[in-house]
């Protein structure tokens, strides 16, 4: 059966005056469902609160416009508040409480990819809110509530009725939340922007891979992650994940092309994508793209926390790891043909500067 790769852009799920909350559907996107993948977007105006929920998925949480507040809650710890900004990665494990805040006039703008393997729906992501409209306090009965936290009823009336809100709320601007540490920061996020570059090729391209080493917890979520900046005009390789992991794209500025092949040798997607797309490769299928003149950045989750690619072309490709005469077979191609393709591309690797 065919799967459809055409990247896709989010639909609103809910929202009002604090910000609105977006997500990719599988129906839409059917690699969603078929990899266990979810997608999200948070967007916060001014005061805008996305109240406090848990989630069913482990997921990265990638701050792609503006500042704010982060509040975590690790199960039977302390808060944590954390200061998040453009470029910051996020890790959160499922069952995980986090709530987000903006006080900046600039729109906080927050993605969110992960897996749902163990989701009540394949492909999606399911939020358990504790406050608003649809919250648990709304769940249960009075007396309930007031049992659990020994409360009497009109108390629990009041709690109850005042929840009117679904999902994010506008606070006015004389509210005061609760302030951010930086040490909080520690173990949870990391600035992609600002993190030691893993690859950075002149003219070519920048890689900074998010992974257990320089953010231990994604191992809970059992995912890597990557930022990648292409320059203007410039490529990047063909290649395949060989640990049987998926790609998760969100273009994150810029636009290019794309090309994936699969399965017989048969190109599965040829398209263009642009800022706001989304996209999967599904397992050991070889993708390649190339920038427009603007360049291209794009944010991106594999299913696995530490990552292993195959390049097909430039100086780490497996193609010089092959011996001549197996290539002149495969190839069915003289020698000075084979020379010829071995001799090209030994100096770079991964990203390929546009021709002169």
């Amino acid at each position: 059966m065919e799967i459809d790769l055409t990247p896709r852009l989010p639909g609103k799920v809910y929202g009002g005056d604090g910000g609105s909350y977006s997500a990719w559907s599988p129906s839409e996107l059917p690699m969603l469902r078929e990899g266990n993948i979810g997608a999200g977007k948070l967007t916060l105006e001014k005061n805008g609160f996305a109240l406090p929920r848990y989630s069913d998925s482990s997921k990265v949480a990638y701050v792609l416009q503006g500042s704010g507040v982060a509040g975590v809650v690790l199960p039977e710890k302390e808060e944590k508040v954390l200061p998040i900004k453009k470029g910051d990665a996020i890790a959160i494990p499922f069952g995980v409480v986090t709530w987000w805040f903006n006080k900046e006039d600039t729109e906080l703008v927050v993605l969110f990819l992960g897996e749902t393997a163990k989701a009540h729906k394949s492909g999606e992501f399911t939020d358990f809110f504790l406050t608003g409209s649809n919250g648990i306090f709304t769940g249960f009965s009075t007396e309930f509530v007031g049992r659990a936290w020994d409360l009497d009823e009109a108390t629990v009336k009041t709690l109850v009725g005042k929840q009117s809100a679904k999902g994010i709320v506008k606070l006015s601007d004389s509210f005061k939340m609760p302030e951010p540490k930086k040490e909080d920061r520690e173990g949870f996020a990391l600035n992609c922007e600002e993190a030691p570059l893993d690859v950075d090729i002149k003219n070519g391209g920048r890689v900074v891979v998010l992974n257990t080493k320089n953010l231990p917890l994604v191992a809970e979520g059992g995912f890597g992650a990557d930022l990648v900046k292409l320059d203007g005009g410039a490529m990047c390789s063909p290649g395949f994940s060989c640990d049987s992991a998926l790609q998760v794209t969100y273009i994150v500025r810029g636009s290019g092309r794309v090309q994936v092949v699969g399965v017989d040798g048969k190109r599965v997607l040829e398209t263009t994508v642009e800022a706001g797309n989304l996209f999967i490769v599904p397992r050991f299928f070889v993708v390649s793209k190339i920038s427009n003149p603007e360049g291209m950045e794009w944010f991106s989750i594999v299913t696995t926390p530490d990552p292993i690619f195959t390049h097909l072309a430039g100086r780490t490709s497996v193609w010089k790891a092959l011996s001549p005469e197996v290539l002149e077979a495969s190839f069915n191609v003289a020698p000075d043909i084979e020379k010829k393709f071995r001799s090209m591309r030994t100096s770079d690797a991964i990203f390929f500067p546009p021709p002169n």
